[in-house]
């Protein structure tokens, strides 16, 4: 597996499936010139380029070129957590774009807020350097302390006024989600303040009945944070947060096809219900792509045991240790089509944080980040294009 830029001189990639936008297109070809695609066709009615791609001579017959791969949430890799500063964020962003993730948003753990205002304002500088940053991601603080999961229960707090205006602040408009308790005092007016100030709300973290979340979703959210997992389920007098949500053509489900998350027929089940609103995340902790043994993710110190993690003090699920590519071919095995499986993993994840304009898909005019996979759903090749404007 090799990544490369797309981003000078002209690329053509030819003799794959491209899957792209709910479609299969056969001996499919994409042009690319200076990181950004001009053209699509099929055949052999490409024009020459610098560089030449046979995909199937590449990656076997078969071989499947999608957009890159967008994870709105996820918090580390390869050794490292992402809320542990620059070093950190780029040794985990390694590990991911190695899997098809071309761009992700940065997520941090609850912590102080004068640690979530250093933050992030510090990857809001990183994304004037690194192009595969998108922002960051509020996972907390403002959750509810009895769905608290792998977040430090003492650090949690109701959302106030002006935390949640110093928060946004110091993210300089490029905190892309906030996770929120919609139950909390103040929950609703602070999902309106983060919605205006241009970032998107998300439901998580919560005991919010179905009634509740509609309310929510009323204000402004438009994500569910991580489908079933720290909320209540789906009880047939009690639908909760989830069905709510898929009844909701305005909210994106977030879902972590690990296969421990999620069961395989849940995963089924949320494609199913959500159709074209569902974004495969990783939620990735500092494990992902490394061994297990103990980690911290933020204030909670994680013991990993067959890949998979848990709080020490809590037994918590803990994030998880997969990779995009893997949600994939798990989601496919559940029994979503490839389509619908690679639109979770570019159109709806770039859609839900408003950058679906210029990422998430492979037409003209759009940034040429692409994965070349082969026929089994394993990555053989990633490009990655410029810094987004």
């Amino acid at each position: 597996m090799s990544i490369h830029s797309s981003s000078t001189g002209s690329l053509v990639i030819h003799s794959a499936r491209i899957v792209d936008e709910g479609e299969i297109a056969e001996d499919g070809w994409v042009r690319v010139e200076d990181g950004v695609v001009v053209a699509r066709g099929s055949g052999d009615d490409w024009t020459p380029a610098d560089l030449v791609i046979d995909a199937a001579e590449t990656a076997g017959p078969g071989a499947v070129l999608t957009p890159g791969f967008v994870d709105i949430h996820g918090h580390g890799g390869a050794g490292a957590a992402f809320d542990d500063g620059v070093e950190a964020i780029r040794t985990g962003r390694a590990l991911h774009r190695s899997h098809g993730t071309t761009r992700a948003v940065i997520s941090l753990v609850t912590a102080p807020l004068d640690d979530l205002a250093r933050s992030v304002g510090m990857i809001a500088d990183l994304m004037e350097t690194d192009a595969d940053i998108l922002g960051s991601h509020l996972e907390g603080p403002f959750l509810d302390p009895g769905h608290h999961g792998a977040h430090e229960p003492s650090l949690l707090r109701t959302p106030e006024t002006d935390d949640v205006a110093r928060l946004l602040k110091a993210g300089r408009g490029t905190i892309r989600q906030v996770t929120i308790a919609p139950e909390l005092p103040g929950g609703l007016d602070a999902i309106r303040q983060i919605v205006a100030a241009g970032s998107a709300a998300a439901v998580g973290h919560t005991d919010a009945d179905a009634a509740m979340a509609v309310a929510a979703f009323e204000a402004g959210a438009s994500i569910l944070t991580h489908a079933f997992n720290a909320m209540p389920g789906i009880h047939h007098r009690a639908p909760g947060p989830v069905l709510a949500a898929a009844a909701d053509h305005r909210v994106v489900l977030e879902a972590i096809a690990d296969d421990v998350h999620l069961d395989p027929h849940v995963v089924k089940l949320i494609f199913d219900s959500a159709p074209g609103r569902v974004a495969l995340i990783t939620d990735a902790m500092a494990a992902a792509g490394s061994a297990d043994g103990h980690y911290d993710l933020g204030a909670v110190s994680v013991t990993v045991e067959n890949g998979v993690a848990r709080a020490d003090d809590t037994g918590s699920i803990a994030g998880s240790t997969l990779t995009q590519d893997v949600a994939l071919q798990r989601a496919v095995r559940a029994g979503a089509s490839l389509p619908e499986a690679v639109r979770a993993l570019t159109e709806t994840p770039a859609r839900a944080i408003g950058r679906d304009a210029v990422l998430g898909s492979l037409r003209a005019g759009m940034t040429a980040d692409a994965v070349l996979l082969d026929a089994e759903l394993r990555v053989a090749r990633v490009w990655v294009g410029p810094r987004l404007p």
